[in-house]
């Protein structure tokens, strides 16, 4: 087993290019994670990676070796789920990417009671509004909010629409009047959610029209929190999902307008791999999550 482990870490440093992320990601120390590679270089009787001070790289026996033992180990983790499945047993490790402020709402309550259930699963979660590349980046599932999915190479499990709202602070419409239509917005003072921190275009459709308007001029952040404290300090107008302001509202400081203007309807997704068939513990999980999320109706 010590040789599968090796294999393994080695996988891992290969993929991240660095010994600091993938003792990150396997839980492990550094300095472990190097004699791990070390050991199983040793036992091969050539060098696998290349250091330096910059980054880590494959050798050419390096490059060959991955190629041949990453399918093996696939399938060698396969194999043992399909066992475990036939036993009725979930283990192993999920590793889960979810958005920022969803997460750090969401994903306590359901990874904690998710593991009383589950003890057997192990769960590594990493936080990013960007959006992921989830085969290369290795995970084994991502939630996801984003418009209705286009992607055919991937599989997705839609859980329910997010509701999003225009939002802005009390004073900041005491100051500037409270828009009537979208028209009425000042483009300078829209504030754009973009995951990259650029500017946006928000599309807004009421009775028939659409309307769209230009945000980010002057304001722009990747993170729906940071966004919303914004709007609160009364810099301008926010579209946001109703998760990120719903205690913003009930506090008065922030409050919804042109409720009437719609925009484009964004998912909550569950988003994996192209698997042929979903491994147990992330099926599992994936169930968990859906009843987690339908009963709790923040979104």
């Amino acid at each position: 087993m010590d040789d599968l482990n090796d294999i393994r870490v080695f996988l891992t440093v290969a993929r991240q290019r660095s010994f600091v992320a993938a003792a990150r990601q396997l839980s492990m120390t550094a300095p472990t994670v190097t004699r791990a590679v070390g050991a199983l270089e040793d036992r091969l009787g050539v060098q696998l990676l290349l250091r330096t001070t910059r980054q880590v790289s494959l050798t050419s026996a390096g490059a060959v070796y991955a190629a041949r033992v990453g399918p093996l180990l696939e399938a060698f983790d396969a194999a043992a789920d399909e066992v475990r499945a036939e036993e009725g047993e979930a283990a192993g490790l999920i590793r889960l990417n979810a958005p920022l402020s969803l997460g750090q709402r969401i994903l306590p309550d359901v990874v904690s009671g998710f593991r009383a259930e589950h003890p057997g699963i192990a769960v590594s979660a990493t936080l990013t509004d960007r959006f992921i590349d989830i085969v290369n980046d290795r995970f084994d599932l991502a939630v996801r909010i984003s418009e209705p999915p286009r992607d055919k190479s991937t599989i997705w499990r839609k859980i329910c629409r997010v509701r999003r709202m225009l939002v802005a602070s009390p004073g900041y419409l005491a100051t500037n009047g409270t828009p009537q239509t979208p028209d009425d917005l000042d483009d300078a003072a829209c504030l754009a959610y973009d995951e990259e921190a650029l500017a946006e275009t928000w599309e807004l459709t009421h009775a028939g029209k659409t309307r769209r308007v230009r945000a980010g001029k002057v304001l722009a952040g990747n993170n729906g929190d940071l966004i919303a404290r914004l709007a609160e300090n009364g810099e301008g107008v926010a579209l946001l999902p109703f998760f990120i302001v719903d205690e913003a509202l009930a506090a008065g400081h922030l409050v919804q307008i042109l409720a009437d203007w719609q925009p484009p309807e964004l998912w909550l997704t569950l988003y994996y791999p192209p698997y042929d068939k979903l491994p147990m513990r992330v099926a599992k999980f994936s169930d968990f999550f859906e009843a987690y999320v339908t009963t709790i109706r923040l979104l």
